[in-house]
């Protein structure tokens, strides 16, 4: 009877206890170095094909996962300077072209206006909607770039984005609240202090 879980309101009290006896400074510097090796981790996990992860050789856009949780809080303003960096870090895991960097900076400006016009609640449910309807956007920017290359043709262009567009999309909504919701739980947790 005296035996309580992990999850148990108690346990998660005493880490915020913890927490607040921290400095401001010192918090400020966790917050900041808990959010970078989120984004780190989701940056690796982009690099890696782990089995069960991937389906048609396409696996989950990681990057968009992350940009579309810290979005959703933020202000236009940060949202798109973080699309732009994490367009940049995209850029550079793979090619320059076609261009992440807009992309992303779009996702970002998308995301945080949705949120501001009180289109999405909290749900979890409409943050795996909102990655789902952001990697289409996302795949088909890119897809577009590829059309204002010349490299191939509209019909085949148009084929090859249904098939990595939508599954791109349902493996990024299906793997978002492993993203999303530990994130959003230290960030509710920090603002709470």
């Amino acid at each position: 009877m005296g035996v309580r879980s992990p999850a148990t309101p108690a346990v998660r009290g005493g880490i915020m206890l913890k927490l607040s006896r921290l400095s401001a400074r010192s918090r400020f510097i966790l917050n900041i170095l808990v959010t970078v090796a989120s984004l780190l981790l989701c940056t690796f996990l982009s690099l890696m094909r782990l089995p069960g992860m991937e389906i048609l050789g396409i696996a989950p856009n990681w990057l968009l996962i992350w940009l579309v949780s810290w979005s959703l809080h933020r202000s236009c303003l940060d949202s798109v300077v973080a699309g732009l960096a994490i367009g940049a870090i995209q850029d550079n895991l793979t090619s320059n072209y076609p261009s992440h960097i807009m992309v992303f900076g779009l996702i970002g400006f998308l995301t945080s206006r949705l949120h501001r016009q009180r289109y999405v609640k909290e749900e979890l449910i409409a943050v795996v909607l909102i990655v789902f309807a952001m990697t289409l956007i996302s795949d088909g920017a890119i897809a577009f770039q590829y059309y204002l290359q010349g490299g191939k043709n509209l019909a085949d262009l148009w084929l090859d984005y249904q098939r990595i567009g939508l599954t791109s999309a349902l493996l990024s909504s299906l793997w978002t609240p492993l993203v999303y919701y530990p994130l959003q739980q230290w960030w509710r947790q920090f603002s709470d202090l």
